[in-house]
């Protein structure tokens, strides 16, 4: 799967002549660490919360705005391993899409990398990893614990993050010790649970593959 094939749409890009006010309140809107600036249609970089902290109700323009990033993006046809190695190195939430002429195209979320990487046949050692989507109300690692127990496995660690698609659901990642994950699957889905991603071990995979599987589950913190 190719960067083109994974836009985000729903995040919209600010201009250089927008107002710095109007960057803070889209990233809070929005729910994201960074946006795309543009100039016409050419990529300019990513504002970040942090750039924005003595101009957050300034109507000063982007372009007395010190921001960086403007080297970090990539070009439409780059496999998305390419977007979650750029994303891990520098820490984002969203990688930026260029066409052939370098013009804006959209961005590409973490969140939307990794279903992407989910649909893959990816190595885990002899284990497996499930990505859940919910209310954070919801979360009860004690009471997924016993939906995968009940099935033979065992959570050999979790990660909980926000859900970059829904502000008021968690993503909540968790490493199993079995490849097998149809039957949890199934499990956590009749109890109401929302599966977004799952990778299994099974399959053989490339060194490289699996170098970027690592950097993603340390990205994770798994």
């Amino acid at each position: 799967m190719i960067a083109e094939d994974l836009l985000n749409q729903m995040i919209p890009p600010l201009k250089v002549s927008d107002p710095a006010s109007k960057a803070a309140k889209w990233l809070e809107e929005f729910h994201v660490g960074q946006l795309p600036v543009l100039e016409n249609r050419q990529y300019r970089g990513l504002i970040t919360e942090a750039d924005l902290l003595d101009y957050e109700n300034s109507d000063v323009p982007l372009t007395s705005v010190p921001f960086g990033f403007a080297d970090v993006h990539v070009q439409h046809d780059q496999h998305f391993y390419n977007i979650m190695e750029l994303a891990i190195q520098n820490k984002l939430q969203l990688v930026p899409v260029l066409d052939e002429r370098r013009e804006y195209m959209g961005v590409v979320t973490v969140g939307d990398t990794l279903a992407a990487f989910g649909q893959m046949p990816i190595a885990v050692g002899q284990g497996g990893i499930v990505v859940l989507s919910m209310a954070e109300r919801d979360y009860s690692l004690t009471q997924i614990s016993r939906y995968v127990e009940e099935n033979n496995a065992k959570i050999l660690s979790a990660h909980v993050a926000q859900d970059e698609h829904d502000p008021y659901k968690i993503r909540l990642t968790l490493k199993l010790n079995t490849p097998d994950l149809s039957r949890i699957v199934a499990t956590l889905e009749r109890f109401g649970y929302v599966i977004t991603a799952q990778f299994s071990g099974a399959g053989e995979i490339s060194a490289g593959e699996q170098d970027r599987f690592d950097a993603l589950l340390k990205y994770l913190s798994l």
